[in-house]
């Protein structure tokens, strides 16, 4: 197991996750598209990824916990406003999904799947094509 961290944009909360490389307790990562998870994050896409509940630990602070829905509980910063975590133990039992770019190195936890696909905005499908832009480019 390896430990990896993350945290809000203002640093005010802090957790840690024991990260197992293999097996169920391996983090599951994906982008979700649900209307729910956009409009909370107010993007087009949200990276997710869902660790067991017990290798997961607040380190730093009290995030804010906001029932998004009957079953559902999103916790963010109070200070800065960033998403860190959801629980529903209806479909994900025994498990806490954390936003992927809040982790200090989100690299480690490459998506696996788009998920919710359903509910994507139209224009996500091509988004890959669009031109790149290293830093903001000159319009």
């Amino acid at each position: 197991m390896t430990r990896a961290e993350g945290g809000c944009h203002c640093g005010a909360v802090r957790f840690a996750i024991e990260v197992a490389s293999e097996g169920d307790d391996a983090p599951r990562t994906a982008l979700c598209h649900c209307a729910d998870c956009r409009r909370c994050a107010g993007a087009p896409v949200v990276g997710w990824t869902a660790v067991p509940s017990s290798t997961f630990t607040v380190l730093q602070g009290t995030p804010t916990v906001y029932r998004s829905s009957e079953l559902a509980e999103r916790s963010f910063c109070a200070q800065c406003g960033t998403g860190l975590f959801y629980i529903n133990e209806t479909v994900l039992p025994g498990l806490v999904d954390i936003q992927t770019a809040t982790f200090d190195d989100p690299q480690a936890f490459p998506a696996m799947a788009h998920i919710q696909a359903a509910d994507a905005i139209g224009w996500m499908m091509q988004a890959h094509e669009l031109p790149r832009f290293d830093r903001y480019p000159e319009f």
